[in-house]
């Protein structure tokens, strides 16, 4: 509606500035083309930043899947006691990192957080009574595994938290109302070829929301679909099911 309208108010009220003369008329042509160009780059760019932070988020979370699939495959160098309870909690630990991907409110967006980070704390505490009374390379690698698998959640929720400035978004708006206003007062029939001169805001809104959903990581059409994640837990889930019914035919 705002593109539109200052598509309507350059015809309306400024063009009545306007003189007819050659000259002018190739002067507002460079200025038209010029701003056009300015307001294509600075889209172009601000689509290139919401991509690269797509892939980011996409990146980290094959990483995540991997450093908790790798942790998981570890836990077994662990005391069977604390093997166990370490593949368990980190069994929930992937429940809620898929869970994390999903369209959510605020709210519960914040209590998966602070479960995850429970869980971070209770994974570490089981670990470090083994680290402490067996120093030895392989409990130095489970202990390796554990903190990429926390990094992991970090690198993650930053990459979440990386969003196009705000800055960057008044700067794309301002220049796309003025290229329209300057469509509007160049436009010699107007009113005649409304429904063409209206392609142009409408192509302009269509970018800006394009743009928006592919860097709103939680909300949006186009979001990030955690398939490694739950691959990963299809994975652990058939494994434990394989294992007890191997436990039940002995």
């Amino acid at each position: 509606m705002t593109l539109s309208g200052a598509v309507w108010f350059g015809n309306a009220v400024l063009s009545k500035y306007r003189t007819k003369d050659t000259e002018t008329s190739t002067d507002l042509g460079i200025i038209q083309t010029a701003t056009l160009t300015l307001l294509g780059l600075i889209i172009g760019f601000t689509f290139s930043m919401a991509i690269a932070r797509y892939d980011l988020r996409q990146t980290y979370e094959e990483a995540e899947a991997n450093a908790i699939g790798t942790e998981f495959l570890r836990a077994d160098l662990l005391p069977s006691k604390t093997a166990e309870t370490v593949k368990g909690l980190l069994n929930e630990y992937l429940d809620q990192r898929i869970l994390f991907y999903s369209k959510q409110d605020h709210e519960t967006a914040k209590e998966i957080t602070r479960r995850t980070i429970e869980l971070e704390n209770a994974m570490w505490n089981e670990l470090l009574p083994v680290a402490r009374t067996q120093s030895t390379p392989t409990t130095a690698l489970v202990i390796s595994g554990m903190n990429d698998v926390i990094n992991s959640q970090g690198y993650t929720q930053a990459a979440w938290w990386n969003r196009i400035p705000t800055a960057a978004w008044w700067l794309m708006a301002a220049i796309a109302i003025g290229a329209n206003m300057l469509v509007g007062f160049g436009a010699r029939n107007f009113k005649r070829n409304v429904g063409l001169f209206m392609i142009f805001p409408a192509m302009i809104a269509v970018s800006f929301f394009l743009i928006a959903d592919i860097d709103s990581p939680r909300g949006g059409v186009i979001r990030i679909d955690p398939r490694n994640l739950i691959d990963l837990k299809h994975n652990i889930n058939a494994v434990h099911s394989s294992a007890l019914t191997m436990g039940g035919k002995k």
